[in-house]
């Protein structure tokens, strides 16, 4: 009965949005660089093979000076918001509003000022947000986190609010069925995430973790794998592979209807590697991570999560598991928005 209840609310809620579009397949030859030989499929592959080989060199941010810091208003800085970091995404797209990163800035009482570089700080973490969230998404988990002592730099991700060009009303262009595209905004993602670690060091922060959801919880993790200076990451919903996600979830089934007659999953599987936190499990050994799932969430199917947990108690890689008695969008009402918000920043407070 409890499972039929929220199966029925998690309906509902996704069908709150009447603006997803089904968009044409296409293998996306156009975002590989440098070219590949071959065209479709061939190329894709052969891509993704070359990519795999050294992932250091695809997730790799050359550093950045070009940070431009504004303070935010009065009133929001009595909400604890102290002002908006820009900076260049190392990775440029045909869309020059996505090629500007944009960060909200939310430290935590001690740590207000961000003009006196070489100070020693405290603990800090990148807010990495869901998919389509829009641009007050996860700024009250941010402030909460800054009233407990740990800064929060929430970042916008690609094609998001601020970074979305006006032919789109949704972020459709990070996970799509565009193959090559997708991988591409993803690594986007996982640059900025470690240009904004640079800033953070920048200023003196040297206990650094990362915070994502749902979507943002993959791009976390390949962050983390990638970044040696974060120490912690907290997970919240998680899946050991991007597409089996995309394939099967109730948010993508639109995402689904555009791959459907032209890829299967295995395929679309090996293709997404570069994205699939499956992928980067070893390279995650020296953070604590935090992996939570929701007991009823049909977006990340729970075979899934309890899948990349089992892989962690196998490899004994440190970790800690929450459980969220609620469904993937309903993690968003109370009362588990709050329990979720309690998890996630106790694990931060005590690994940071």
């Amino acid at each position: 009965m409890i499972q039929r209840f929220f199966h029925a609310w998690e309906h509902r809620l996704a069908n709150v949005s009447k603006d997803r579009v089904v968009r044409p397949f296409e293998w996306g030859e156009d975002w590989l660089t440098p070219p590949p030989p071959g065209t479709g499929a061939q190329a894709l592959e052969h891509w993704v093979d070359q990519v795999m080989r050294d992932t250091p060199a695809f997730f790799d941010a050359p550093p950045t000076r070009e940070y431009q810091f504004d303070e935010a208003s009065a009133a929001l800085q009595r909400e604890g918001e102290a002002g908006t970091l820009r900076f260049p995404s190392a990775f440029v797209t045909p869309h020059p509003e996505n090629n500007v990163v944009v960060g909200r800035w939310f430290p935590a009482r001690d740590e207000a000022r961000v003009d006196t570089p070489g100070a020693r700080r405290g603990r800090a973490v990148i807010v990495m947000p869901q998919w389509n969230s829009d641009a007050g998404g996860h700024i009250g988990l941010s402030r909460l986190l800054a009233r407990f002592g740990v800064s929060a730099l929430r970042l916008s991700l690609p094609y998001h609010d601020t970074r979305m060009p006006p032919e789109l009303v949704r972020a459709d262009y990070i996970v799509s069925s565009n193959v090559a595209r997708t991988v591409q905004v993803c690594r986007q993602a996982v640059l900025d995430a470690r240009r904004a670690v640079g800033w953070l060091a920048s200023q003196g922060f040297e206990r650094i973790g990362v915070l994502g959801t749902s979507l943002g919880s993959c791009l976390a993790m390949l962050t983390t794998a990638h970044e040696p200076r974060i120490r912690a990451q907290a997970l919240n919903h998680v899946s050991p592979w991007f597409a089996d996600v995309v394939w099967r979830g109730l948010s993508t089934r639109h995402v689904r209807a555009g791959l459907d007659g032209h890829i299967d999953l295995d395929h679309l599987r090996a293709l997404w590697r570069p994205i699939s936190p499956s992928s980067y499990l070893e390279q995650v050994r020296r953070a604590q991570t935090l992996l939570v799932y929701a007991s009823y969430d049909l977006t990340f199917p729970v075979d899934l999560s309890r899948s990349l947990i089992d892989e962690f108690r196998q490899r004994t890689l440190p970790h800690e598991v929450a459980v969220l008695p609620c469904g993937h969008y309903s993690t968003g009402s109370a009362p588990f928005k709050f329990y979720d918000a309690y998890v996630l920043t106790k694990f931060l407070r005590k690994h940071l």
